[in-house]
């Protein structure tokens, strides 16, 4: 069973077409231009502003979505604010980039409204590609007093993984909706609990769960951090199957590293958010990642020899 797991997930799409950030690292050297700048490999990048920092995020929607144009509109909305959200920041505004189908605009454009309603930030503007095939791209800025990123993992430390599980799978694709059936004021107090793990310095990193899914996602902090991790695949909550669920885009998802003497009050903080908070596992300074799940072990992730994004 885990042996099948681990050949499903290193042949996810969702997490194998990470591959091709590699091919684009070299504009790393533009940092040059601006001191003070984070390494790439955040969920934002961070521009220190004053006494607080910027943060800014861009996102293209999967094609996979596109048979959904609204859904499309939405989830542009909802993975930038997710980003900012990771690394202990609050949104302020988004821009875009639509190449759209005549046809698609009108449930975009409503998809993005709908997104801009629940989450509470302003879309101030961008570009639109009339009359191509539909393709989304969104931008977001941000600001944060204190900064999750993804580089601080330290073995010893306990790897948390926070979910909404009160929710639904979307349709037919790889996304547990648990937002849209939920008001403004439930989904930001949801998040807000990010933030005060921030602003506490509960977490020593953090990064939401994306488009490779609950272990790819673990997989990319790990890499950035140079660290491995032993993880427990029954201590993952899955309301649906476990091959099915650690693929899946959540609604709400991030997974948090936590020194021991902070991981009860980190788990305490999420359930009073109204969010399903376990330790899953432990990070460990060899470069790999050890899957157990029903007594079987294995390797998922070797980072001597493999990598997920090229960092």
């Amino acid at each position: 069973m885990l042996s099948e797991l681990i050949a499903d997930i290193k042949n996810y799409e969702g997490l194998t077409r990470k591959k091709y950030i590699s091919q684009v690292l070299r504009l790393q050297e533009t940092l040059k231009w601006r001191e003070n700048l984070f390494e790439y490999g955040d969920d934002c990048a961070v521009l220190p502003w004053g006494e607080e920092y910027l943060l800014l995020a861009s996102d293209g929607i999967w094609s996979k979505l596109a048979s959904d144009p609204f859904w499309v509109g939405y989830c542009s909305v909802l993975v930038n604010v997710n980003d900012v959200y990771a690394m202990g920041g609050k949104p302020l505004a988004l821009v875009n980039v639509l190449s759209v189908r005549e046809e698609d605009t009108s449930e975009i454009t409503q998809g993005i409204e709908a997104g801009c309603e629940k989450f509470r930030v302003p879309m101030v503007g961008g570009h639109i590609h009339p009359g191509t095939s539909t393709s989304v791209a969104v931008s977001i800025l941000g600001r944060a007093q204190m900064i999750m990123t993804s580089f601080g993992a330290r073995p010893g430390e306990k790897v948390v993984l926070a979910l909404d599980l009160d929710g639904r799978q979307y349709r037919t694709f790889l996304n547990w909706d648990s937002t849209s059936m939920k008001s403004s004021e439930e989904v930001l107090y949801r998040l807000e609990a990010l933030n005060i793990i921030a602003q506490e310095e509960m977490a020593t990193s953090c990064k939401d769960v994306s488009n490779p899914g609950i272990l790819g996602s673990l997989g990319m902090l790990l890499e950035t951090s140079r660290v491995g991790a032993l993880i427990d695949v029954e201590k993952i909550p899955a309301p649906v199957d476990i091959s099915t669920f650690v693929k899946m885009y959540p609604g709400y998802g991030f997974i948090l590293t936590v020194k021991p003497e902070y991981t009860e009050e980190v788990v305490t903080l999420f359930e009073d958010h109204c969010i399903s908070a376990h330790v899953i596992g432990e990070i460990i300074p060899e470069k790999r990642m050890n899957l157990f799940y029903k007594g079987e072990e294995g390797v998922l992730f070797d980072f001597d020899k493999e990598s997920i994004c090229g960092f």
